[in-house]
């Protein structure tokens, strides 16, 4: 039954995810509130999310001094 629930979660949070991204609040909030009855707690704090440019460094070559300067 645990596993059963965790599977009915997921899939109600990727279906709120798509909810909340094509602007219908309204059915975002059906879905939240059926998570609530389910049992779902949402957890406070920071939420990853993708970035459309990585953040590495690159490395860079040192210009090599001509004669005579």
């Amino acid at each position: 039954m645990q596993q059963r629930d965790g599977s009915l979660i997921s899939a109600l949070l990727v279906e709120r995810l798509g909810y909340e991204r094509r602007g219908l609040h309204e059915r975002a909030a059906m879905v939240t509130k059926t998570l609530r009855d389910l049992g779902y707690v949402e957890q406070d704090g920071v939420t990853e999310t993708a970035t459309v440019e990585p953040a590495a460094e690159r490395a860079v070559k040192r210009r090599v001094k001509k004669r005579g300067e």
